[in-house]
């Protein structure tokens, strides 16, 4: 249908009806992209935990060694990841996204030279900073096209991309571990084949996306003006109830327990992305191929549970517990996978369902942020949160790595990652609820559901 055609049906729509066509639009154009960038970026986040299973032996790496050079990504991701986000703000989220995107890729490929520690390390600080900032982009791109009522659901999307990147990274590794083409290991062409995808769609990024909806061609002009309102009235309520500065956000104690909480999980889900595939190796014995395949199932189990929480945290209007329930029960599940590890099916069993368990947990847990903040004070909160976090990926993975070696067993490790899951839920159900008024009624079109400020 060409612009003309859809503008005069637009003209002749009522107001209702402009509505669900823009939100089926906007859903329809924007979903599925930004799921397909993070699911090539998380490919490549955790590329090298399969590359393990081959490079640690071939380069004659500790678990020491591994631990801290996953752990170097984290630092330059840190550094630089509020002044990426508030760049992606101010300037241009579509223009920021390719360029990290581009970066990255070239980085990843980059990587399949490493030899020595020390280029392993350094290898992974440059990948830090080249993608820092993705997530926080990504949030902020999400809140400028999807009301609250939606937001939800569309980042239930955007982070079903993290278990599906396991469903295809998985196999994917598992086949590129087995080659050995041009006199290279298969772990490295891992490296360089990942990384390809990346900068293609970083190209495609700066010519696919829009930045803001009133520059959007592909919506009729009724329908770029009812979106545009109503996420300005959203932002106007916030507004009215407190107007933060960056450094006010920073201050405010429920930015505080959510960078608290998500560090805590982060520390864990890292270590367990990094770690899962050694720990089902040593714990089974298979081979790298067989284990490579096992990772599929927490994928699998991610992809409907991520889905099917989002959709409910929307239609109940509820965050906190639909943020919580997955930690505890992933925790729960981590203890059972260290106290059975004497039995291998039933830990293994308990590892993998836990870490599908967690994939549950994003998607709420990311729509309290945005209930609260909005403009420059949001998008730096969100890099304040993420990189708080990712502080996890320093700690997370070296800590799994040290216990393994001080104390010969996997027990420490998988209790530790439990317990991080439960204080991490604690500190969820400690925040005060983001919720609707107890009668809708009372609520005015439009109107946001806003937490009342905390002292």
């Amino acid at each position: 249908m060409s612009p003309d055609q859809k503008q005069f049906m637009a003209t002749n729509d009522a107001p209702g009806e402009v509505a669900i066509r823009t939100r089926r639009q906007i859903a329809g154009r924007m979903l599925p992209f930004v799921f397909l960038l993070y699911v090539v970026a998380y490919i490549d986040r955790v590329n090298v935990s399969f590359a393990s299973l081959r490079m640690n032996a071939e380069l004659g790496f500790s678990d020491r060694i591994y631990g801290l050079g996953i752990a170097c990504f984290y630092v330059s991701y840190i550094l630089l990841e509020i002044p990426g986000a508030i760049v992606a703000e101010r300037w241009s989220t579509r223009k920021w996204l390719g360029r990290i995107m581009i970066s990255w890729g070239l980085m990843t490929s980059l990587t399949s030279f490493v030899s020595t520690p020390g280029q392993f390390y350094v290898a992974r600080f440059l990948l830090g900073a080249a993608e820092a900032s993705f997530l926080p982009t990504i949030m902020v791109y999400l809140t400028r096209w999807f009301t609250v009522d939606d937001r939800s659901r569309a980042i239930a999307c955007l982070f079903a991309a993290i278990p599906v990147a396991s469903l295809i990274g998985a196999p994917l590794a598992g086949s590129l571990l087995a080659v050995d083409w041009l006199g290279w290991a298969g772990w490295r062409w891992l490296f360089v084949i990942e990384g390809i995808p990346a900068v293609v769609l970083g190209v495609t990024t700066l010519a696919y996306l829009t930045d803001h909806p009133a520059q959007a061609r592909w919506l009729a002009a009724s329908e770029r003006q009812w979106i545009s309102q109503k996420l300005a009235a959203e932002r106007d309520a916030k507004r009215r109830l407190r107007q933060h500065t960056i450094l006010e956000a920073f201050r405010d104690r429920r930015v505080v327990l959510l960078a608290s909480a998500y560090f805590l999980v982060i520390s864990g889900a890292l270590a367990n992305i990094y770690w899962l595939p050694t720990i089902v190796k040593r714990i089974s014995g298979l081979a790298p191929g067989p284990v490579a395949s096992l990772m599929m199932i927490p994928g699998a189990i991610g992809v409907i549970g991520t889905l099917l929480n989002g959709w409910h945290s929307d239609k109940r209007d509820e965050r906190r517990w639909h943020a919580a329930v997955p930690l505890l029960v992933s925790g729960i599940l981590y203890g059972c996978g260290a106290l059975l590890r004497q039995d291998p099916v039933l830990s293994i069993a308990a590892l993998l369902l836990g870490a599908g368990t967690l994939y549950c947990f994003y998607p709420p847990f990311w729509s309290l942020p945005t209930l609260i903040l909005s403009d420059t004070a949001a998008a730096a909160s969100f890099a304040l949160i993420v990189s708080v976090a990712q502080i996890g990926g320093i700690a997370g993975p070296y800590l799994i790595g040290f216990l393994n070696d001080r104390t010969h067993s996997l027990a420490a490790g998988l209790g530790c990652i439990a317990g991080v899951y439960f204080l991490g839920a604690g500190m969820i159900l400690a925040l005060r609820a983001c919720e609707a008024p107890s009668e809708p009624a009372q609520v005015q079109p439009g109107a946001v559901r806003a937490c009342p400020r905390q002292q």
